[in-house]
């Protein structure tokens, strides 16, 4: 009996009997554990959205990146015939691009909100298409229905700035291929500025991975109305793009003296493309960024004042800029990317500022009413 009474006395201690009493003691040991719990749960959150993201990028980086492989692999080979080849096939897959693929890849872009809010929402049923072939979202596709032309006015809204976005960024690039042409050496130039957009094309894919994710992740939170998440992925996701953009910089720098030897035999080109890429590296560090800014754009809906940043970025600031550099101050190609460089300042800076001033719970009372507003009844649909 005395040892059980000694052992019941071991367990009581000034400070279990301040904790239990209330005391000042117990108070702050109580209010460190809170913390030490809130941090931890915060620290789980953060790591959730960072695989969820991870989820989803990684295999649009891969895709995008064996996709693009072709027009690289096809520079490559060309560029081994001499500058005039390869000056030439610069101006073709230009072309294309502006005359096809970024109009397209910009409508597209209107689904990252449309889609994504009903996703979030759960109204699956709306999604349709989108996702006919994907046995994990099995609910999404309830057949072919001509409610899918319901309310397309609204997709209209959406799609149009969105390609308009899309391609005043695209354009501007494929711009400085054009005006090396006007340069003096116009075939060195050209096959220089043509080597750089297709190496700047192939390391931003995986920020453009990480573009449509972030797109969704935002897009997700937000038709579930749940704001905070939102804002989560958005400082995760720029994490994310300064961390990759040191990285891919660091070794584009590491690569400079080598890299130019995949693209053409000539000594010239091979020195003129070392010399490019350190600015190479700075502009994939800010496209990086304005990368992931314009995907949480797009998941807010916001693709007319994207189209807005960008006419002002690359029109009023990057291409004049350009112009000056290579024609009146004589830097020559590297003057022309300096001006993109200019482009991406702002533009970045711009949707950075529109960013940390959105006003998220808004945000995602908008989704709610947009998504609501275009739902379409299950019953519809079926029938």
């Amino acid at each position: 009996m005395e040892r059980e009474q000694d052992n019941k006395g071991s367990l009581t201690s000034p400070l279990i009997d301040n904790i239990q009493g209330g005391g000042i003691d117990g108070e702050i040991i109580r209010k460190i554990h809170e913390k030490r719990i809130n941090d931890e749960r915060k620290k789980k959150v953060v790591v959730e959205e960072v695989k969820k993201q991870l989820w989803l990028a990684g295999p649009l980086i891969c895709v995008s990146l064996l996709q693009f492989c072709l027009q690289l692999i096809s520079v490559m080979f060309v560029g081994h015939l001499g500058e005039l080849a390869l000056s030439g096939a610069s101006m073709a897959t230009s072309f294309a691009s502006v005359t096809g693929f970024s109009m397209l890849l910009g409508m597209a872009s209107a689904l990252d909100t449309l889609c994504g809010q009903s996703y979030g929402a759960k109204q699956y049923h709306m999604l349709a298409l989108y996702v006919k072939f994907s046995s994990s979202c099995a609910k999404s596709w309830t057949g072919f229905s001509k409610e899918a032309f319901h309310n397309i006015l609204t997709f209209l809204k959406l799609a149009i700035p969105s390609a308009v976005m899309v391609c005043l960024e695209n354009w501007s690039f494929e711009m400085m291929v054009l005006l090396s042409g006007l340069l003096p050496n116009p075939q060195l130039e050209t096959s220089v500025l043509s080597i750089s957009l297709n190496t700047a094309s192939t390391v931003w894919m995986i920020p453009f991975g990480l573009s449509n994710a972030v797109s969704t992740r935002v897009s997700n939170e937000l038709g579930a109305g749940n704001p905070q998440g939102a804002r989560l992925a958005v400082c995760v996701v720029l994490v994310m793009a300064v961390t990759e953009g040191i990285l891919v910089g660091a070794v584009l720098i590491l690569i400079r003296n080598i890299w130019g030897n995949a693209y053409s035999n000539e000594v010239q080109v091979v020195r003129y493309v070392a010399a490019m890429m350190p600015i190479l590296a700075i502009s994939n560090f800010m496209d990086g960024l304005q990368s992931v800014l314009s995907g949480s754009v797009r998941g807010c809906g916001w693709q007319k004042i994207g189209a807005f940043v960008n006419l002002g970025s690359y029109y009023l600031v990057g291409i004049p800029c350009a112009v000056l550099f290579a024609f009146v101050l004589h830097i020559g190609g590297m003057g022309l990317w300096l001006g993109i460089i200019c482009a991406l300042f702002v533009q970045v800076l711009s949707l950075l500022t529109l960013t940390l001033r959105n006003n998220w719970e808004q945000e995602a009372k908008k989704a709610t009413e947009r998504v609501h507003d275009t739902t379409i009844p299950v019953e519809a649909v079926l029938s």
